[in-house]
């Protein structure tokens, strides 16, 4: 009974209703109350903060909630394990990665995963903003750039080039910038993460190293449309080498500035904090880890 209040209580989580994990589960609203009030006294803490508008975790329902994902996750696996074979893998697994990575790389990795462990169901999260890995319930997450939060658990995948590059059209239109202070009058395409606008564009390293601030008519945070935006003409954008290689290949997209390369950016896989991930949450990690290019 223990391990099904837990169930609950992330449902509840998960939902922020008492009403919607009842819904859920097909459970009354009384029901879930008095479970939940069961399990808050089998551990002597109150888990939410209740009001009669909203409810949120208290810091003892976060620690629940972190070691509850864990704990659980095993228990399914073990479950799996004895009744299917050892081999077999199942449960819920969910990604949080960028918008275009998400599109052109990962897409596949959960489809070719999907079909081999069926018994898997996997939720693909896809936002160019910052993304509260923990609180949101995330098993694993893809970010580029430097991580802050040194509770996460990180596994690099390499360093990879940001490519400054415009469609043929746009060049043919407006010329290309010879030099990272020509962008100054070229309209750039500029992504915003969260609160921050990516419109500082570095090039070079070391001594030569020198920043830019860019300018354009649109600002947008979803990677894929800014990089439409691109291959329709309409200015000049700033991605990852792993977002534009196809179009580069392709000839939709031409790379601009090859002489003032910006440093590479770090790509990293990330886990919540705790001891160990399920079973697989590690097998997923390293398809996504295989599917990826090697990085110069």
């Amino acid at each position: 009974m223990l391990i099904d209040n837990i169930r609950l209580f992330l449902m509840i989580a998960e939902k922020g209703s008492l009403v919607a994990a009842g819904r859920e589960l097909g459970l009354s609203a009384t029901t879930v109350s008095e479970r939940l009030a069961a399990l808050e006294a089998h551990y002597g803490v109150v888990l939410f903060n209740r009001t009669t508008r909203s409810i949120s975790l208290t810091e003892a329902g976060r620690t629940l909630v972190e070691g509850a994902r864990l704990v659980l996750g095993e228990v399914d696996d073990l479950d799996t394990r004895i009744r299917h074979g050892a081999q077999t893998l199942s449960g819920p697994v969910r990604v949080s990665a960028p918008v275009d990575l998400g599109r052109s790389i990962l897409s596949d990795v959960v489809a070719d995963f999907a079909a081999e462990h069926p018994a898997i169901s996997v939720e693909l999260s896809l936002s160019d903003g910052y993304v509260d890995i923990v609180g949101e319930g995330f098993d694993i997450a893809l970010r580029f750039g430097a991580v802050t939060d040194s509770t996460l658990r990180i596994r690099s995948l390499g360093e990879f080039q940001r490519i400054v590059c415009a469609a043929p059209s746009y060049i043919a239109a407006r010329g290309a910038p010879q030099a990272p202070g020509d962008l100054a009058q070229h309209n750039c395409l500029v992504m915003r993460f969260g609160r921050t606008l990516d419109n500082v564009w570095r090039f070079g390293s070391g001594k030569a190293q020198q920043a830019v601030t860019v300018r354009g008519n649109k600002t947008v945070n979803d990677g894929w449309l800014v990089r439409q935006w691109a291959l329709a003409g309409q200015g000049i954008i700033l991605k990852s080498e792993l977002d534009v290689a196809g179009d580069l290949k392709a000839g939709r997209l031409v790379a601009l500035l090859e002489d003032y390369l910006p440093p590479p950016n770090p790509l990293q896989i990330m886990f919540p904090p705790g001891r160990a991930q399920p079973r697989r949450v590690r097998v997923l990690a390293e398809a996504i880890s295989a599917a990826l290019p090697v990085s110069a």
